[in-house]
């Protein structure tokens, strides 16, 4: 993905840095260059003919601009900063299925809420609110800076069903985080949501959540017909157990000759 500066076979640890370095730059340099087009994040795939980049927005349109110029220029723009052959990386833009359940294009959209002016408050309800009638489970956003007065505080709107740990959190939760540079000073935001549970996989994950008992209705008992024994039954005290040294057929306390 990367390309090394030295020479020769590239050590697994580096190629893991390199890779992470390489997703953690373009991802600023998309996320400040598309912020208003609603960009929604990025998917890097590397083949053996050439890398692909994905770029997830609400606005493909904008992203690929007039006759696709706009995602020449950041083609050309990625092709020299990360060293890359002619024709050796390609950008393409998909549409987000749904910006309700998507935790990046809400917390831009608060941004630019907060920025014009917008109240605090009607702006976070206004994205809860949104969030919630797209179908998701639970959304929490969090405002926290010099919000009203000089003295700094946090602000936390809820709604719906929230899990804060375990593997569930990494596949259920969506969650993203903005800077707000505000006149009087920087604002925080965090949006969270709480993705529902989807058997294609398009608006959530595959599998089910970790507590989520599913009960089985039981299958319809069938008796197999048992065949009668021939012959006499075996002997039984007074409790019902087997004699034993007792011939079928024979009295219990007869002579056993």
């Amino acid at each position: 993905m990367a390309t090394s500066t030295h020479s020769g076979p590239i050590s697994k640890k580096r190629k893991f840095v390199a890779d992470g370095l390489f997703y953690a730059e373009l991802n600023e340099l998309l996320t400040r260059e598309l912020a208003e087009d609603g960009y929604a994040g990025v998917e890097v795939r590397v083949t053996p003919l050439r890398t692909e980049i994905i770029i997830r927005a609400t606005r493909t349109q904008n992203v690929l601009g007039e006759k696709g110029q706009r995602i020449r220029e950041l083609t050309s723009v990625v092709q020299k900063r990360f060293h890359f052959q002619d024709g050796a990386v390609e950008l393409y833009a998909e549409r987000v299925a749904n910006r309700g359940l998507c935790a990046q294009a809400q917390a831009e959209s608060l941004k630019y809420k907060l920025i014009s002016g917008l109240a605090v408050r009607r702006a976070c309800y206004g994205v809860v609110r949104f969030v919630m009638e797209s179908g998701a489970k639970g959304v929490e956003v969090v405002v926290s800076g010099k919000l009203r007065a000089q003295r700094a505080k946090a602000m936390k709107f809820t709604d719906g069903y929230m899990i804060k740990t375990g593997q569930s959190t990494r596949d259920y939760v969506d969650a993203a985080v903005r800077h707000v540079l505000m006149r009087q000073g920087v604002l925080g935001v965090k949006v969270s949501i709480m993705l529902p549970q989807d058997a294609t996989g398009k608006t959530g994950p595959k599998k089910t959540l970790a507590d989520v008992v599913t009960i089985v209705e039981p299958k319809e008992d069938v008796t197999a017909a048992v065949a009668p024994v021939s012959g006499p039954a075996a002997p039984v005290d007074a409790y019902g157990a087997a004699v034993p040294g007792a011939d079928a057929g024979k009295p219990v306390g007869a002579p056993m000759f």
